[in-house]
């Protein structure tokens, strides 16, 4: 069912993202009264799941699901269709139109796909909100559990201060990427300022390690189930730690500590169950483990036991607008970061370039709209940020020789046109077979 789910959620945002990037395309040439002969989701190579035509254009699905087009009379794409070229221009063709006319044509995918994603954070908020905890609020610091965030200088109790000169105001999801992103945090630790440079090669160095959050919370230690081979059968799911061996504890990383000291021994301790502490015994394995597996509690219950205040923040419609493109801009911003970086060898981020697979492993494995909405939003700016590359059979190659067109007043030539789009065309299989390749590598090595 959870492969359902995930699958369910890729396809829907997916197909979504393609057929209003391929509308963006349609309806400026429309218009401008250009013939478009095929308007498809996913690819038809040989032959279509379903296909309709109405009027001069041919709606379909395609078998193979690696993206989706529009094909424009008179225009040299993916299709390379030279025997229609070969003929004299119509006035219906793209090739036909005014320069101007072809460059809103090819620039209107990558519209739609920024329109969208900002659309769907103002309808986001809206909807939802902010819910946050202040990061002043967070009184003994963050949790840091990632070998790679060790190494670069974190610790757990530190208080991130600021990034990059930014002062950091809440703790929300945005914290973990803001720091890979960073070149300098500054943190509180035992009351001192300190600043902690982030490795060029960190994205690499994270990629060795067990995925999950570099900075965290500070969660109570709560036992979410005892294993059928537990010796601490006293335990129950949802006991809350509050001492061990005598000492008080507040934070899970606290307990685990005291765990790792008293190896191999019986020790004392107090739970929190049904809100009354209960004493029992629990008997320590040679590895410092209680044959129990950890359990978390959800924001509102840390609320009600007095770990952190829950704040939310909810917007009218109109006050949506301006911090739903607020949040557009800083993923904006953020991916063009993250290609920066992609493109710098000295970082090594381009091993973690991942294709199909790794987008899919975005989506949770339960359903949830929030979370739906939110990542169909930044693979939106994904979209429209990849088609504007300059690179021949992208949207952004086109978008290149027709500036050149307008500046210099000179067309390029159909054969130089065709040329450039078979370079890029190889170019782009090149890059996904690199892309999928990681994940496949991934996939095998477990990271």
């Amino acid at each position: 069912m959870d492969i359902v789910i995930k699958l369910s959620q890729f396809l829907l945002s997916l197909s979504l993202l393609i057929i209003l990037h391929e509308l963006g395309h349609f309806i400026p040439a429309k218009l401008f009264k250009t013939r478009v002969e095929k308007f498809y989701l996913f690819f038809d190579v040989k032959y279509s799941l379903l296909k309709k035509k109405i009027g001069e254009t041919e709606y379909g699905i395609g078998w193979l699901p690696l993206g989706g087009y529009v094909k424009i009379s008179g225009m040299i794409d993916e299709s390379m269709d030279k025997e229609q070229m070969a003929l004299p221009p119509q006035p219906w063709e793209f090739r036909s139109k005014p320069a101007w006319q072809r460059l809103i044509i090819m620039l209107g995918g990558v519209t739609v796909n920024f329109i969208l994603a900002f659309i769907i954070y103002i309808g986001m908020a809206f909807a939802y909100g902010d819910t946050y905890v202040a990061n002043a609020d967070l009184k003994d610091g963050v949790f840091i559990e990632n070998p790679a965030m060790i190494n670069a200088g974190f610790k757990t109790g530190d208080k991130i201060i600021s990034i990059d000169g930014k002062k950091v105001e809440n703790f929300d999801n945005d914290m973990n990427m803001n720091i890979i992103m960073s070149k300098q945090v500054l943190v509180e630790r035992n009351g001192q300022q300190q600043t902690i440079t982030i490795p060029k090669d960190f994205v690499d160095q994270l990629s060795k390690h067990e995925k999950g959050l570099l900075v965290g919370i500070r969660m109570p230690f709560v036992v979410g189930k005892v294993l059928d081979d537990s010796k601490n059968t006293a335990l129950k799911p949802k006991d809350l730690f509050v001492s061990l061996n005598g000492q008080k504890i507040k934070y899970y990383d606290e307990g685990k500590v005291i765990l790792e000291a008293n190896k191999g021994k019986t020790i004392p301790a107090v739970v929190l169950r049904d809100l009354k502490e209960t004493p029992v015994n629990l008997n320590i394995s040679k590895d410092g483990k209680l044959g129990v597996g950890v359990g978390g509690l959800d924001i509102k219950s840390l609320e009600k036991l007095g770990y952190y205040k829950v704040s939310t923040k909810e917007y009218g419609f109109f006050e949506s607008i301006p911090v739903g493109l607020e949040k557009g801009k800083d993923q904006l911003v953020g991916y063009g970061k993250q290609l920066k970086m992609i493109f710098n060898p000295e970082t090594k981020a381009y091993k973690q370039v991942g294709g199909f697979a790794a987008i899919y492993n975005i989506f949770p494995s339960f359903w949830s709209w929030e979370t739906f909405w939110s990542i169909t939003a930044l693979l939106s700016i994904m979209l429209g940020v990849m088609n504007l590359l300059p690179i021949p059979a992208l949207d952004g190659g086109h978008v290149m020789f027709l500036l050149y067109e307008m500046i210099s007043g000179k067309k390029p030539s159909d054969k130089f046109l065709e040329n450039a789009q078979m370079v890029g065309f190889v170019l782009l299989i090149t890059l996904l077979l690199f892309a999928n390749g990681n994940d496949i590598y991934k996939a095998i090595v477990g990271k």
